[in-house]
């Protein structure tokens, strides 16, 4: 079941629940024997849980309700505002708070303390579900209809976002595991292409260098290919509408993937912002970025020797080099300000064996 951003799968069937709300009321029955209870029933998500336990109720009772709120989205704020307040003279009374869920307790804990001030004779919850794991209160609940774990859950009067309370099972989450999600940084010459390699090897990550993919779109002259090219021989950057638009094409062709390695992208802080808006429509985002650090003097020795090694005209003459690391420095490099604004950059030294620069990199990812 698919609601707003959030996928659910059945997890209790409303047989289930009614059967463990049928043994709350039970007890209660058997515990306040020729007692009058008021029933504070906490809206909004109690309102079902609330309606199948007092059917089942054989006590002279009273039923007033209260509207606290201490959920955003899927998780608890610890902040409780009552909303609409108690109505009813409590004083000298037995009270049983209805709750839907506990986890935390903080929302119960919060309405305690402001019944106590009214000075009843006792107060114990009634509650539908229950995650023990998750509770922090001091006052447990005493009645319990299902103890589960602790995941989110929608149906029977929970919602997620205000949807979903209609639905007569309930539902939970479907927690997928989230990717490890790493840009690969450094100027033309830094090592990036061999680190990547022994970074896919380690973890298991889907290598994207849009190099490569440029390479292709080249070597098979393709309309892509051709507008790329004449950037490249430049030493100059590809629109980022083109750039962007190829990543997520890229991206889009792998399923339930364990994470990318994004190796020469984004090379702008808007294509980072991009990317950043990209992976949040997924519900993903950016691990980290791993920077690799080398002296220019370095990086045109290395892209000289790469021009030798693998034939690449961008990297032979000395001008386009001097002007692609003049652009790096100018365009490319801020980016590494855009993560470190994320607390997300982590500075590796580019500089000496191959073997000891990727165990820093690695320690770094696992560090994450």
């Amino acid at each position: 079941m698919q609601i707003k951003d959030k996928t659910f799968e059945p997890f209790i069937s409303e047989d289930e629940l009614l059967s463990a709300i049928k043994n709350v009321a039970d007890k209660i029955n058997k515990d306040y024997q020729n007692e009058r209870v008021i029933f504070i029933v906490v809206l909004n998500g109690a309102f079902m849980f609330a309606s199948d336990l007092i059917k089942n109720i054989e006590l002279d009772c009273e039923i007033t309700f209260v509207k606290v709120k201490s959920y955003e989205g899927t998780s608890t704020t610890g902040n409780v505002h009552e909303v609409m307040g108690l109505t009813t003279n409590i004083k000298n009374k037995h009270v049983i708070i209805v709750e839907d869920i506990v986890d935390t307790g903080l929302t119960l804990e919060k309405l305690y303390t402001m019944l106590q001030m009214h000075h009843p004779q006792s107060i114990k919850t009634a509650t539908m579900l229950f995650k023990p794991d998750a509770f922090r209160g001091k006052n447990p609940p005493k009645y319990v209809g299902m103890e589960i774990e602790n995941r989110f859950i929608i149906g029977h009067g929970l919602d997620y976002e205000e949807e979903g309370r209609n639905i007569r099972d309930i539902y939970k989450i479907v927690e997928k595991e989230k990717m490890l999600n790493l840009v690969l940084f450094g100027p033309p010459g830094a090592g990036k292409g061999t680190q990547s390699k022994n970074i896919v090897d380690e973890f298991g990550l889907i290598h994207l260098s849009t190099g490569d993919v440029f390479r292709y779109n080249i070597g098979n002259q393709t309309e892509l290919g051709k507008l790329a090219k004449s950037y490249i021989d430049k030493g100059q950057l590809v629109p980022d509408e083109v750039t962007i638009n190829m990543l997520k094409s890229e991206v889009n062709k792998h399923d339930n993937p364990k994470g990318f390695i994004f190796d020469g992208f984004p090379r702008t802080s808007a294509q980072a912002g991009a990317l950043d808006e990209f992976l949040a429509e997924k519900g993903e985002s950016i691990t980290g970025m791993i920077a690799l650090d080398v002296p220019e003097d370095e990086l045109k020795e290395r892209l000289r020797k790469r021009a030798i090694d693998s034939g690449r005209t961008d990297d032979a003459d000395p001008n386009i080099i001097a002007n692609r690391i003049a652009v790096y420095k100018k365009e490319t490099e801020p980016v590494m300000d855009f993560y470190k604004a994320q607390n997300k950059l982590y500075i590796i030294n580019g500089l000496g064996d191959i073997n000891e620069i990727t165990e820093s990199i690695v320690s770094a990812i696992k560090s994450l």
